[in-house]
């Protein structure tokens, strides 16, 4: 046990685990009663687990749900190829759906169309909370009390985000978005997102026992 040192566990920990992990959740694994390990440099030794991977084929990487260890994403064309199955396309109305969320919520389905011009369908909403990139924190206290959606966690984390202020400019994010698709000529949603076209939210005030706070 002596030969084993606080920075083998907490690489070999992030290695094997399937979801990222935070400061707390290593701490909490690798505390015990008679504890051997200095836990207060836990901070300071997943630094240096980030410099020992600087410029190497996998990074670890800070996401909202923790540390991981990733793939380099400028290696993605290459390590693709191993997989047979191909990652799935989806709708260019369901990309443009979740692009306006991510930079206009908390926002309604109404807002959103607004926007887009053309109505949401409900199978683009239920495909997003599905995933998981979206949920449903309230519902505004108007006739029909709609919902009110805001992205999660999940996809701060599939977007390699710590956080939404490291979101980078908006037309990037939605090219990056829509690449894929690569059309001829800009959509009128695309026009309207790239000259930030405020949208003319209702200020009413939220139920308080549907609301949720943002994490």
């Amino acid at each position: 046990m002596s030969d084993i040192t606080l920075k083998q566990i907490v690489e070999g920990l992030l290695m094997a685990s399937e979801r990222p992990l935070r400061i707390e959740d290593l701490y909490k694994v690798i505390y015990t009663d008679n504890n051997l390990f200095e836990i207060s440099k836990l901070p300071e030794i997943i630094n240096e687990l980030v410099d020992d991977y600087n410029g190497r084929g996998i990074e670890l990487k800070e996401v909202a749900s923790g540390w991981r260890f990733q793939v380099r994403s400028d290696l993605s064309q290459w390590v693709n190829k191993l997989y047979e199955e191909r990652p799935p396309r989806y709708s260019r109305a369901l990309l443009e759906t979740l692009a306006l969320i991510a930079y206009r919520q908390p926002v309604t389905r109404a807002e959103i169309e607004s926007v887009r011009g053309v109505t949401v369908g409900s199978n683009i909403m239920k495909t997003l909370i599905e995933h998981e990139w979206v949920r449903i924190i309230g519902h505004k206290e108007v006739p029909g009390r709609p919902a009110i959606f805001a992205t999660t966690k999940r996809f701060l984390d599939h977007f390699n985000l710590k956080n939404l202020d490291e979101l980078p400019p908006l037309m990037e994010f939605t090219e990056t978005l829509l690449e894929e698709t690569k059309p001829e000529t800009a959509t009128e949603t695309e026009i309207a997102l790239a000259n930030e076209t405020p949208l003319e939210i209702d200020e009413s005030p939220l139920v308080e026992d549907d609301l949720e706070l943002l994490e």
